[in-house]
Formats: C-alpha cells, structure tokens, sequence
C-alpha cells in the first residue's frame, strides 16, 4: 500500500468516533479501497485497467457510496442498495460495484442499528429476515440502472419484472447461480466463516493490507468457484479457475517467491479483451471481509463499531 494511500486512509478515519453512522460511512469506503488497490489476479488493480474499466473508476465509485451506506440505518435495504448504485452512476458509465453494494447494504445497515458489543452476523441475519417486497423493488431497480453483463433471465422473480417477494426470498431463488444471492440466503455464510477469518489470520500474520487482500481472495476463490466467470463463460471455466487458485496457494501465494511468480502467472492467464476470466464475485467477497473487519476495529488506531465474530475469533 503506498503512502498516499496510507495518508488516504487515515483521514478517513480520523473521525470523531462517537459519530457511527459516518464511520460505517467510512469504513465501507475504505474497505473498498483496500480492495480494488490490491494486486487480485484478473482484477483491476493500479496500472492494471481493463479496455472498459480503469482503476480511477474503482476509486470514484468507492467514495461515491460513503454517504448512502451512513445512511444505512435509517433506510430499507433495498434503497440503501438503489442510492448507492444512483451515487456510482455519477462517477462512472460502467458497472463497478453492484455486488459490493449488494452485500455492504445489509452489513451497513445491521452496523448501523447493532448494539457496540452486539454480534453483527446475528444482527445481519435479522436485518435480511425483516427484508420486504418493497426492498425487492429497489433492488432490482437499482440492478437495471447498474447493468451487469452475462445476467441471464430467471423464470422466477426475474429482475426485469416487477417482484413479488421480499428481497431475501428472491435473492434464495437465485442461491444457486450467483454467490452475491447465497449470501443472503445463508446469512452472510462465506464472509463470516472463510474470508473474514482468511484476512484475520492474513493481518495476525503480519502481511501488509496488499498481501492480505490478495491471500484472502485467493483462498476464497480455491474454496468458491466464481458466479460471475461461471454466468460469463461457463462452470467448466469457473471450476479451473478455482484449481488454479488452489495451486498458487499451495505454491505459497504471497507468502514465497514460488508463489508470487504463480500469482503473477494466474494473472496473465485470466486477462483477455472479455475479461472472460474475471473473478468479479470474489473480489466482491473480499471487500465484504474488508468492511466487516473494518467495522470490527481491525484498521491500526481504529475503534471497533461492533463485535465480530468469526470462526477465527471464536477459537
């Protein structure tokens, strides 16, 4: 991480602490940050742009969202969702973000309204129990403004129609095809039990933000196929992708020079002009990790906003 961004980062937390929803704000702003500025293969990273999307884009779209996850709390998840890709919209053309917004709102929200020694999976788990029809409707309307590529027509609750279930029961339709939805419908399930004790014991270990975000997503990826190369260009891809993950770790990832030459490796692989090869969903994951992290007062100097727990932390 350069010193810019360290700079960056600190400013944004040096808030007064008393003032949560801001920080939740914050939090979810810099976890976006780390993310996109940490070196994942076949993902935009600095001075590494796709033909339609440049890392500056990354940026802007993570700052854009700082306000209407503060206001989490005071909004269904579902508007929290459809302000968020409208505030994206202003700053970028192309779709940079819905999967984090999609899984930051009810973690924002669940922050938001959860007591300062409260279990925020718990508190996620009632926020999308409590999730309405209405939530469906601005969610999906947000997903349109959005526009993501390879979204293929669901026979059910399909997002061009108008929904007629609340937006946990619609998100359980499409568990099957698209991580970002089995999130919801399993409680948040892989962010809380693999990536966010992935970049705990990443962080313990004493690896910089970079190396941690990239371990994390790696070990995310070996364990998950990606929904969003799998939707592109098919399971067969998504599923190689994920041995190829599986070696690059085995090889020691960021941990060893094997491991940073099969990462450098895996990288070119992934890249080519469809970005058919882009773990779009994973990178997704890791940023929930981020901020559930960040919420949790794993930034150094930062105060926690809620208690989390992890499998890690329950050891």
């Amino acid at each position: 991480m350069s010193s810019a961004h360290r700079d960056l980062a600190s400013a944004l937390l040096a808030v007064d602490r008393r003032h949560r929803p801001v920080n939740v704000g914050l939090a979810a702003q810099l976890a976006c940050l780390l993310e996109v500025s940490a070196p994942k293969p076949g993902n935009v990273s600095p001075g590494r742009h796709f033909a339609d999307l440049r890392y500056e884009d990354f940026l802007a779209s993570a700052l854009a969202i700082g306000e209407p996850l503060a206001a989490a709390g005071e909004h269904g998840v579902g508007e929290t969702v459809r302000h968020a890709i409208e505030a994206t919209a202003q700053w970028s053309r192309s779709n940079t973000n819905l999967g984090i917004v999609l899984l930051f709102a009810p973690l924002a929200r669940a922050a938001s309204l959860a007591q300062a020694d409260g279990n925020l999976q718990e508190k996620v788990r009632d926020v999308l129990a409590a999730t309405t029809v209405d939530d469906a409707r601005q969610a999906y309307a947000a997903i349109r403004l959005a526009s993501p590529g390879g979204l293929d027509r669901a026979d059910a609750q399909d997002v061009s129609t108008e929904p007629t279930m609340s937006l946990v029961e619609v998100m359980r339709l499409a568990a099957h095809r698209d991580t970002v939805a089995s999130e919801y419908a399993t409680g948040f399930e892989v962010t809380f039990g693999m990536a966010v004790p992935a970049l705990e014991r990443a962080r313990r270990a004493e690896l910089s933000w970079d190396d941690a975000v990239v371990e994390t997503f790696l070990t995310i990826l070996a364990a998950v196929p990606d929904t969003h190369i799998g939707r592109r260009s098919g399971a067969a891809l998504a599923a190689d992708v994920s041995t190829r993950a599986r070696t690059v770790l085995a090889a020691g990832g960021v941990r060893s020079d094997a491991g940073r030459r099969a990462l450098d490796e895996f990288d070119r692989e992934l890249r080519d002009e469809r970005n058919s090869g882009n773990p779009g969903t994973t990178a997704d994951l890791t940023a929930a990790a981020l901020f559930v992290v960040l919420l949790g007062g794993g930034y150094e100097g930062q105060k926690s906003m809620v208690k989390v727990r992890s499998k890690l932390s329950q050891r």
